[in-house]
């Protein structure tokens, strides 16, 4: 069985598309469905495919070393499919919600066609396994949620946080030019999460 570890590091949506957003701003703001300002919405595009962008992607195969795809979106998004058409399981923490769908979206804007079409399918662990949802038996209250730090210090795992980069401070490391602090950062999270498996699942030694 061929087992896919991943996560991805995202940006808010480039300069040009900022016009653009200032647009969808007003009317949300004129319709009731926005709040913020404009700065705070368009950062926020960081998390929305649409016009969000992909700054890396981390990945490793079974017990192999992690690797970081970090070019171009497309050709990353390339690259992911071509690795992903033979894998059997996908493992991630809160990849259903945020990376796969993420490279999906990002995938049909940039018309990358996927090698394979993974389901969504809830209450599921294959061809997804979600460490989030699983560690919480895909319980809907958001007290059972978890984040992958939190879960890393209840097991004693050593955290991918508190290094130059996180997850919250990406996008300005990106403009600060530490394009390899980010990539590390990434893949110091899918070390972590293949461990994190390995110990959810009961594999390997226990004890």
């Amino acid at each position: 069985m061929k087992n896919l570890y991943l996560d991805i590091e995202t940006l808010p949506a480039e300069k040009e598309k900022h016009e653009i957003l200032r647009g969808i701003y007003q009317r949300k703001v004129e319709s009731g469905r926005q709040k913020g300002t404009v700065e705070e919405f368009i950062e926020s595009t960081g998390l929305d495919g649409a016009f969000g962008r992909i700054a890396c992607i981390s990945y490793a195969i079974n017990d192999q070393p992690v690797k970081t795809l970090c070019d171009s979106e497309k050709k990353m998004l390339q690259e992911f499919w071509q690795i992903a058409g033979d894998i059997d399981l996908f493992i991630g923490f809160n990849i259903m919600d945020f990376d796969l769908r993420f490279i999906y979206q990002r995938s049909i804007i940039l018309s990358v066609r996927p090698t394979k079409q993974l389901s969504f399918a809830r209450y599921k662990s294959a061809p997804i396994y979600d460490i989030m949802y699983e560690w919480a038996k895909w319980n809907t209250n958001p007290n059972t949620k978890i984040s992958l730090d939190a879960l890393a210090k209840a097991l004693g795992l050593p955290t991918s946080k508190g290094g130059e980069v996180e997850g919250k401070n990406v996008a300005q490391a990106y403009e600060e030019g530490k394009i390899k602090e980010i990539c590390k950062y990434c893949k110091q999270d899918v070390d972590l999460t293949r461990k994190i498996y390995k110990r959810v699942t009961f594999e390997g030694k226990i004890g």
